[in-house]
């Protein structure tokens, strides 16, 4: 399953750990993904996996 959000798109990224010594290696960033419950439009719910970011805004409404 990929890990971006289904609402805003958010992915991964890739950048670099660099210790003392200014050494480089990849490593990459993943976003803070949950599954919810998320109402639609014909009053049914189904799961998605949206970023906290998202639900903090509001862009998801929680069936009631």
């Amino acid at each position: 399953m990929a890990k971006k959000c289904e609402i805003c798109g958010k992915g991964p990224i890739t950048g670099n750990n660099v210790s003392h010594a200014h050494n480089k290696n990849r490593r990459r960033w993943l976003p803070n993904l949950q599954r919810v419950r998320m109402a639609t439009k014909g009053g049914n719910s189904v799961h998605v996996r949206v970023c906290t970011r998202c639900l903090r805004s509001g862009e998801i409404v929680k069936p009631a």
